[in-house]
């Protein structure tokens, strides 16, 4: 059949109807829903054509956005598919379902960053790591990738989220990358993403930014020297309040903060002399069994009558001792320089070089996580007998303060 259309044609037509340009093609003329000076009518391109006795109309779209030559090649296109015995409108509406349901199930890395931490939340028994989580995503991954769907995030752009930080806030900047890689592996086990993860460090990120420690040098807590325990001990004495009373029992189990002050009565059996943290406030999520000291259990003794729950009672009815209050107990004793954390490494270094007991048991008594996994497999036991001796030398020590070093004269040899 010989094309009943030219280029100028469909440019110029005004008069409402249906156009053959043959080969299927058909050109559909209307007046505009929404009449402009420049446009009066609208033109639809279709493919109309017979299938099992039942005629199909497929828009191929409207001019002049789809021009007559790229309506025809569209048309070949069907002819070709009808040859093949594919329905081109049928495969058409397929392919809209499918990108729909695509777009129905596609998320934002924001979203998908959300729903990480919800499903993590439940495992992290600490609120603040769980908020640390969300602000360090929205912060710093946020304005570069959050309104992104998750499936078009790639290295380039993890790299902007990184490297504005990398040498200036190292510690946060690695934190950040790993939690970035955590949310794209969740998305792609949930089906959000496919391929490699852009945020891994290992064969990847560690070929275009520099190692964290090469950077920045990890800062550790600021510890009170193991030699002035005595000393302070002497002073923290002194002071009055239920905070230096829990600061005490912090440094006598080189225990943690957050277990001493949410510490409960229903934990402790003093008279066998040991306390047991419940799971719930361990970062290894095991229960661990702490020793007590002579010292240790005489303080909780005088205890006893303040509070029938909390060990160590903050000021308001039914609650425990605030985060920060043994912090203004140092402030209080003009010792800002350390931090309660730090009384841990006084410890540790305590043991290292004063003591002959075993690396294992002092790392164990810090309720440290043995790192050798075939070590771990084969210990099941928890060194309660050893660490008891341990922790009863370790009172005895801060119970004294250290001797100041012996000026030796030095005599002068007669000539």
């Amino acid at each position: 059949m010989a094309e009943k259309m030219t280029a100028l044609f469909v440019k110029h037509i005004k008069r409402p109807g249906k156009y053959a340009d043959g080969g299927n093609l058909v050109l559909r003329v209307r007046p505009a829903k929404r009449k402009t000076a420049m446009h009066q009518l609208s033109k639809y391109w279709f493919f109309r054509y017979m299938r099992f006795g039942k005629e199909s109309w497929m828009g191929l779209g409207t001019y002049p956005e789809v021009t007559l030559a790229e309506a025809r090649d569209l048309a070949t296109e069907g002819r070709r598919k009808l040859r093949q015995g594919i329905d081109p409108l049928a495969e058409k509406r397929a392919r809209q379902i499918t990108a729909r349901k695509a777009r129905e199930n596609m998320l934002t890395f924001a979203e998908c960053a959300t729903r990480y931490v919800d499903s993590q939340a439940p495992g992290w028994s600490n609120p603040k790591h769980v908020e640390q989580w969300r602000n360090t995503l929205t912060t710093f991954a946020g304005p570069t990738i959050g309104h992104l769907p998750v499936d078009q995030v790639d290295t380039g752009l993890v790299i902007r989220c990184l490297e504005p930080i990398w040498t200036t806030k190292t510690e946060t900047a690695s934190r950040l990358r790993g939690r970035i890689e955590s949310v794209l592996d969740w998305s792609t086990v949930r089906g959000y993403r496919k391929g490699d993860n852009p945020a891994r460090w290992r064969g990847h990120l560690d070929m275009i930014l520099p190692r964290p420690s090469k950077v920045a040098r990890v800062k550790h807590h600021p510890a009170l020297p193991f030699t002035s325990i005595g000393t302070f001990m002497q002073q923290l004495r002194l002071d009055r309040g239920v905070a230096s009373r829990a600061l005490e029992i912090v440094i006598l189990t080189a225990a943690k903060t957050s277990e001493v002050i949410k510490a409960e009565w229903s934990e402790f059996d003093l008279p066998r002399s040991t306390w047991i943290v419940p799971a719930k406030c361990m970062k290894s999520k095991h229960k661990h069994r702490v020793p007590l000291s002579a010292p240790a259990v005489a303080l909780l003794m005088a205890l006893k009558d303040f509070d029938k729950t909390y060990v160590f009672p903050g000021h308001k009815r039914s609650t425990h001792l605030s985060n920060g209050a043994m912090l203004q107990v140092l402030k209080r004793l003009d010792r800002t320089d350390i931090t309660v954390h730090g009384f841990r490494s006084t410890f540790r270094d305590w043991c290292a070089e004063s003591t002959n007991y075993p690396s294992h048991v002092a790392e164990m008594a810090l309720a440290h996580t043995v790192q050798d996994k075939t070590e771990a497999a084969y210990r099941r036991g928890d060194l309660f007998e050893k660490r008891a001796r341990l922790m009863a030398d370790w009172a005895n020590y801060c119970s004294k303060p250290s001797e100041p070093a012996a000026v030796v004269p030095i005599r002068r040899q007669s000539n």
